[in-house]
Formats: structure tokens, sequence, C-alpha cells
């Protein structure tokens, strides 16, 4: 292709409200252009981007024995009510009406729409396992849309649905789904994790998450460097950093602690390690009839608490912080002053495998102004119902056993599920197994985040000249800049042979014919990331030289005009062979 051809919108300088790197570079290579709030033109290279992106997926999908349909954007409202989620989900799910007044949503996934397909279509364990995948727009209604398109209302996704006659088909054929999504991020050229995750909205058995590793993702993601073990902050396993618990060497005492509210302020007043103390945190869960049940969830003092673990408390999935006037009324005390002993009995105590095995703890005495120092369980207060609730933190044993674990931050480009029958279940999408008897179908889900994964690529590679982008994944895998195009025939020859000879020999090269100044070609094109760049010009044929630069190389090469075209061929095939 000529750039005359084509249509480069590069920029100087970015919009004032860009927020992280790939956004900012985005817009300044001018592969999008914001329309509204999350929403976003894709203009000629950053569609080209796309595109590469989507075949590798396509071919791994369809090597994987998918099936790719496509299914509508827009879905009626009564198929996600046969599974709950048309009241579940939030103001993120976008409901619209038709000039009828039925309700129907623009879709953010589409678990309903694929089994209400699967239950009119398949009708036998003969027609089992199927997978089936789309590449379709979905639209999320983000409350804060930011960083571009890492995190916008509209996008593009890739979503896969596995139907299975049982449980260990559906493992089948989520492993198959996930050593696809291996060799789809492989051949992009990332560096990745996959992680163990939690199964939030979608639901299910297990999932694992697909990270693009980068400083500046969202999530953080809990390894052992020594081991396979990784998963994400939320679903991390944290064990316990007392082995066995100690025999009580002290005497519970209430101590005076005025205006110290906090477990931090407390260690410090009374001279004592912060891990001495423990964080009581209120949570009640309201009933349909009579007053709200009440958990009170413990954690070490310089822990935190993971709200999702938590919530995985019996009783515990729909909870809130508990009132002021609830506090008040259950421990007599403001929130600075909380503490498990001593509490009603209709208050379930749920303790942090730590705090379980602590011995001659700190703790809120239920009376403002006032801690307990030297707390024992069974001796000073029941023993409570053991959980692991707390966030992984860096230097953590390893739940595998095989070192301790490091935190490094990841942007989420993919996640795998297994649905098992929460949908085919809801919506009676059965078959027929061998005895002619109705089974529902075992399910899993795939998604990979197909415009998102632009912008995980460019958080992970860039430079203070722009983008970086790994050879699968740029728009061109090469540009030829001809010094003085317009104004010499040897040049404008060359180029133009040089560019005919590449296309014909499967290079995706550009040639800028725009008559730019060598600088202003230069900057462009480092700041769109093309990987290689061939320059030609009357100085360097006079010796039948043109000049060869890889994208992070420091300096140039000189090549001989004649090996150019196998130099450039070499190059490209070894960097594609670098992420097949």
């Amino acid at each position: 292709m000529k750039a005359s051809q084509s249509f480069l919108a590069t920029l100087k300088e970015a919009p004032s409200d860009v927020e992280v790197v790939s956004h900012k570079l985005m817009v300044r290579a001018g592969l999008i252009r914001k329309l509204s709030a999350g929403i976003y033109n894709y203009l000629p290279l950053g569609l080209k981007s796309i595109r590469k992106v989507e075949n590798i997926i396509r071919e791994e999908m369809n090597r994987a024995g998918a099936i790719e349909l496509l299914m509508p954007m827009i879905q009626p409202a009564e198929l996600w009510q046969e599974t709950g989620r048309w009241e579940k989900m939030g103001p993120e799910l976008l409901r619209i009406k038709d000039r009828h007044d039925r309700d129907f949503l623009i879709q953010p996934t589409s678990e309903e729409v694929v089994t209400d397909l699967a239950r009119n279509e398949i009708k036998s364990y003969k027609q089992l396992p199927v997978n089936f995948y789309q590449i379709q727009t979905k639209f999320r209604d983000e409350r804060r849309p930011r960083f571009g398109i890492m995190r916008g209302r509209e996008f593009s996704m890739k979503d896969a649905y596995s139907f299975d006659r049982d449980t260990e088909g559906l493992k089948k054929s989520y492993q198959i789904m996930f050593d696809a999504y291996t060799r789809i991020f492989k051949r992009m050229g990332l560096k990745f994790r996959a992680v163990t995750a939690d199964n939030g909205a979608i639901g299910g058995s297990g999932s694992q998450e697909f990270h693009v590793i980068a400083d500046t993702g969202e999530d953080a993601i809990v390894y052992c460097p020594s081991s396979d073990y990784a998963a994400n902050l939320e679903a991390a396993e944290s064990v316990s950093l007392i082995a066995v618990r100690g025999a009580a060497t002290q005497v519970m005492t209430k101590v005076a602690t005025p205006n110290q509210t906090n477990c931090a302020e407390v260690a410090k007043f009374l001279n004592l390690p912060l891990k001495q103390t423990v964080k009581s945190l209120l949570f009640a869960a309201d009933q349909e009839e009579g007053p709200a049940k009440l958990f009170m969830v413990l954690v070490r003092g310089d822990h935190e608490l993971n709200e999702i673990k938590a919530s995985k408390i019996p009783g515990m999935a729909e909870s809130r912080f508990a009132s002021e006037s609830e506090i008040k009324q259950t421990c007599n005390a403001s929130a600075g002053y909380l503490g498990p002993v001593g509490v009603s009995a209709d208050v379930i105590i749920v303790a942090d495998r730590t705090v379980a095995n602590m011995t001659d703890f700190v703790c809120g005495a239920n009376n403002a102004g006032h801690h307990l120092t030297g707390v024992n369980w069974g001796r000073d207060l029941p023993e409570p119902l053991v959980m692991d609730l707390r966030n992984a933190v860096i230097g953590d044993l390893s739940p595998d056993g095989n070192g301790v674990v490091d935190i490094c931050r990841g942007i989420e480009v993919g996640h795998v599920f297994q649905l098992g029958t929460r949908y085919s279940e809801a919506m009676g999408c059965t078959y027929l197994d061998q005895q002619g008897k109705a089974q529902p179908m075992v399910m899993g889900c795939y998604g990979i985040g197909v415009t998102r994964l632009l912008g995980a690529a460019i958080e992970q590679g860039n430079d203070e000249r722009g983008i970086i982008w790994p050879i699968s994944m740029a728009p061109f895998e090469v540009v030829i800049c001809p010094m003085g195009y317009e104004k010499s025939e040897a040049v404008k020859a060359a180029a133009d042979q040089l560019h005919d000879e590449l296309l014909a020999a499967g290079v995706d090269v550009v040639l800028d014919d725009r008559g730019e100044r060598p600088g202003a070609m230069f900057v462009d094109w480092e700041l769109i990331g093309v990987p290689f760049r061939v320059v030609i010009g009357d100085r360097g044929l006079a010796d039948a030289q043109v000049e060869f630069k890889g994208r992070t190389d420091l300096e140039s090469e000189n090549i001989p005009l004649a090996e150019i075209k196998a130099k450039v061929i070499a190059v490209v095939d070894a960097a594609k062979k670098l992420v097949s």
C-alpha cells in the first residue's frame, strides 16, 4: 500500500483528557477518535490492527474446532428474565424499548441468546459436544468510562460457548479452549499470564483469566516465581501466616485508647506490632422478614479484607456494611472500637485463617475509647468460623507450597469459565441422552476483548517515540521511506520496485509517497509503531546502498540494494517465528 492511498491522521499532541499511555498513543498515532464517552471511531490504521487480531483469533478458534456464527446485538428482555439477570444486572446493562413498548437490551454478553439457540437446535447427545463463537460488538454502560478503549462502553469481543453432555466433557472442552487462548496470545507476541479468577456475574464452577503483564494494569496478579501458581488478587488463596496457634500467655485486659480508632493508631499507642492487632468489620445481610443478619468479619490489623472472599461466607452474598445504628445497637460502640468479645450470639463471627491462629491479640472492647489486650480464642470468646478472607501480600507462602508469592500488574484480555448448568437449567436447555432421558447441557464460556488487546499491547510496548507493536498486530510490518520521492527518478524507481516485490512476497508493506521531509516521516512511522523501516535516498543509491532499521534498534545499518528484499523478508519471517 502507498501512504497516499491510506489515511494517516497523526497528531503532535494528545487531547488533555487522556489518562494512560495507550489512550494517548492511539489518539496521536491516528488509530482512534473519540465520539462520546467510552465510544470511539476506529480509523483505518486502528481497524487494520483489529483485523489482524481477529484473524489470529479465528484461525485458532477454528483450529480448536469451534464454529463461527453471529448473534444479534439487540436481545429481548424475556431471555434475560428467564435466568434472572434482567433483574440482577445493574445499570451497566443498557435497557431499551421498541415502538411497541417491549423491553430489549444491547448485549454485554450472549449466554442467554446462545442457550436459547442451543435448546431450539440441539436435541440429541449425537449433536454434542459443540462450540459456537462470534466476534461481535458489545456494550456495557460503564459509570465512568476511562483509559480510552481499555474501559470503554462499546467494544468488540470474541465470545464462545461450548455445550457438552456432562462435566467430564466440559472439562475437555475447557482445556481445548484454554490451550487455544494460550496459542492466541503467544502468536500476538504478548507477555501474559493465565491466572485463577473469581466467576463474577457470569457464574459457574471455575474460571481463569488471561492477563497481559503491564505496570499500568488495573488488576493485581499474585504469582509464584518458582512455580506455575498464579491468581488475580480477588481469587488468590492466602494461607495462614501462623502455622499452629500457641498457648495463651496474657490475661485479657481492657485498656484505655482515647481517640485511637484504627489498628495502626492503636498499635502505635500501645507500643505493639501492628500484626498483634485484629480489625473487626460488621456486615449486615437483609432478610425478607425481621432484622438483618449480622456478621463480624476479622482480619489481622496489617491485612486488607478481600470483599470477594467475604461475599462467599454463607449468608453474606448480598450483604452490606452495617449501618451506624446497627453497629451501636449490636456493639454499643462506634466502628473504631468494635471487637468480637462479648457480642450477641446472634452475630456470626468469621475469622481469617491467620486471625484464627493468633494468641494474645488486641481488638476493640465494644466500648468507646477502649480496646482489649491479651485476647485468646476458646478462653475469652468462642471459636469462630474460619475462612480465607484477606488479600495476599508479597512474601506470603505460595498455596502450592513451592516458594513465596510476588505481585505484578496485569490487564485482563481473556476469561474462560466452566459454567456448568447455570444457564441450561434456568432456560430448559436439554438434550436426550442414550437412554432417551432429558439432561441439561453442560456449558462453558470463553471471552477475549478484541479491541482491548490493542490497548494492552501498547501499554506493554511503547517508548518516548511511540508504539512498539508485536509484528503480528502492527498495522504494517515494513515502511519504505524514500528521500525526495517526487524529485528523484532513481529514488522513486527503487522505492516502487522494492514496494511491489515485498508486496508480492506477502510482506505487509507501506510506501510513504507523501513527499514529507525525512524527519517528519520518521516521527510519524515511529509513532505508529511500524516494526521495520527502509530508507532510500540518492546518496545511498550512488553506492547501491539503502538503510535498514528495526523500530527498537539504536542504529540503522547499510544494506546493498540488491540484498534488501531478502533482508526484509528474512527479518519479518524471523519476527513472526518469535511469536508463533
